[in-house]
């Protein structure tokens, strides 16, 4: 490669054309760098040291010293800053006439990160350097990434929440009949082991003959309380008609846990709620099957069978439950009881 003389470019005019440049003398020892590169040594510029003991040539391999680099002059140039936490660089020397090189230097791949540990500005670069405008569009492909990242995470929450709301029954904040559906049928497809509850409200009607539908509804939130505390969270309460709800409990098939558990149902329901001072009384039936009386347990099957021990318990008195049984076949639930509505109404 021919030599070069920087003669007639006056240092100012160096240092605009190439801010990040190492002058050299015929010894190797630095005379001269760009301002741009004085913040890789924030304690003083290493004016007057040799070159190779304060850069590192990374690749090619083979350029240790400074001849090498002479020798090899015009090849492009990986190096590190020896002694001191820098980004590497990428550089091109060139001869100059007096034996000495000049070395032009970037940042390459790691401009990003020099310009935010050294607080560059567009200032520090050479006019004709891209590097600024390839940052301001990485900025602006950045920004707009983040702001397409926003926007699709409110769009998830958003069908989150449509999906939640899809399967909630809005009075009483419990799964609805939808909800109830899928996790049943999600439950018979995994080959799990469950019992399966269906409780139907005593007295409710009087209730809201008598005291109107804001008491009906209170009284329904307060029996989606009892349901939610008489549940574990792996199980799942579901109002699936007016006054109807079914609990399913995942890996729970004894049947004495699972009649302890509608003791205790009814009995809460028992307890009076106050509606402007005046006791709404209700109670419940209860009619419970489990997976384990089934070869292949089915959705429906498993339901109509829950409602027919549901209507042994009316059939009984009320305010009790009934566990299914061949034995009650003959006590077919009144017409209509069979499947709850999909839309709850109060």
């Amino acid at each position: 490669m021919a030599a070069f003389s920087p003669a007639n470019i006056p240092p100012e005019g160096l240092n605009r054309l190439m801010p990040m440049h190492v002058m050299c003398d015929a010894e190797g020892l630095i005379q001269h760098i760009g301002p741009t590169l004085h913040c890789l040594w924030p304690f003083g510029a290493p004016l007057g040291r040799p070159l190779f003991d304060v850069l590192e040539v990374n690749r090619p391999r083979g350029i240790a010293d400074f001849p090498e680099l002479l020798a090899r002059a015009g090849e492009r140039l990986h190096l590190s800053v020896i002694g001191e936490e820098a980004p590497k660089m990428k550089g091109l020397a060139v001869p100059l006439l007096d034996g000495g090189a000049l070395l032009n230097l970037s940042f390459g791949i790691y401009v990003g990160e020099a310009v935010r540990r050294f607080d560059l500005t567009d200032a520090d670069f050479a006019p004709t350097d891209l590097t600024m405008e390839m940052l301001y569009l990485i900025e602006a492909k950045s920004a707009a990434a983040a702001e397409l990242n926003r926007l699709a995470s409110r769009l998830q929450g958003a069908r989150i929440a449509a999906e939640e709301q899809a399967f909630t029954d809005t009075l009483t904040g419990l799964r609805n009949r939808r909800a109830m559906d899928v996790v049943l049928n999600r439950l018979i497809s995994g080959g799990q082991r469950f019992g399966l509850m269906h409780l139907d409200l005593d007295y409710f009607k009087d209730v809201n003959d008598t005291l109107g539908h804001a008491a009906g509804d209170l009284v329904l939130q307060h029996v989606a309380r009892v349901l939610v505390e008489a549940t574990r969270e792996e199980d799942l309460a579901a109002r699936v008609g007016g006054d109807e709800f079914v609990l399913l409990f995942s890996g729970l098939t004894d049947i004495d846990q699972l009649n302890a558990i509608a003791s205790r149902i009814i009995e809460r329901l028992e307890e009076p709620v106050m509606f402007e001072g005046k006791p709404c009384r209700i109670s419940g039936s209860i009619g419970t099957t489990i997976s384990d009386f089934y070869t292949e347990p089915e959705a429906e099957v498993m339901l109509h069978d829950a409602d027919i021990a549901l209507y042994a318990s009316k059939h009984k008195g009320k305010a009790c439950f009934t566990v299914f049984s061949k034995d009650l076949g003959q006590l077919e639930p009144p017409k209509g009881r069979e499947k709850a509505p999909s839309s709850p109404a109060h």
